[in-house]
């Protein structure tokens, strides 16, 4: 069965502009698609394992080829099973609000934990690193911002989230993205027209996709 991954970085529930979007999106994609099973993860349900001493040795012991200790072994099967959900979809979708000019922590932190060699990527000494999770797979990804939008002048804000999440799909192997930008809407006359297009923006690429 076919599988589609959603991820969830805000943490607004009813009130987040970019879960909003991403629902719209998700209603019609699933009216198009009913034998597309969705897989729904919020990042801030609180159940994203840390990734701190214990992990980062975790790391370092299985990129060097060395035994890792009991609780790092515990960590390690943590972390592939949060990886194992990821790589299970063919397609994904992330609704991502901008924070501070990049990404909400609790993304970073999933990244983190799920971008881990021999699983998302490969290592060559000549060739550099390569994605292990192409083979098809595509992504649409909703970006929402209060006061940055494309264009503006860098007293405005300056845009690491598109930059940061774009390069860590492409790192990871996925090169088929699809962007929805609902930017800048707290400077808009019309804020709710605004975001009106950009849901119906994301049902009609939902039916299409």
């Amino acid at each position: 069965m076919s599988r589609l991954l959603h991820v969830s970085a805000s943490p607004r529930d009813s009130e987040s502009q970019s879960l909003a979007i991403a629902n719209s999106f998700l209603a019609s994609y699933r009216d198009s698609n009913p034998e597309v099973k969705i897989d729904s993860l919020d990042l801030f349900d609180g159940h994203l394992p840390d990734f701190g001493r214990v992990a980062a040795a975790a790391k370092m012991a299985a990129f060097s080829g060395q035994e890792q200790t009991p609780d790092q072994v515990d960590f390690w099967a943590q972390a592939r099973s949060v990886f194992d959900r990821f790589a299970a979809a063919e397609t994904y979708l992330f609704n991502i609000p901008m924070w501070n000019a990049g990404v909400p922590y609790v993304l970073k932190q999933w990244i983190d934990i799920v971008t881990q060699p021999g699983w998302a990527f490969g290592f060559d000494p000549v060739a550099g690193y390569s994605g292990l999770l192409g083979g098809g797979r595509r992504a649409v990804v909703v970006y929402t911002s209060g006061v940055y939008s494309p264009g503006v002048p860098a007293s405005f804000g300056l845009d690491f989230q598109s930059s940061f999440f774009d390069d860590w799909l492409r790192f990871v192997g996925i090169f088929d993205v699809t962007e929805i930008r609902f930017q800048g809407n707290a400077l808009l006359a019309d804020g709710e027209a605004a975001f009106e297009q950009a849901r119906r923006q994301a049902r009609d690429l939902g039916r299409s996709f």
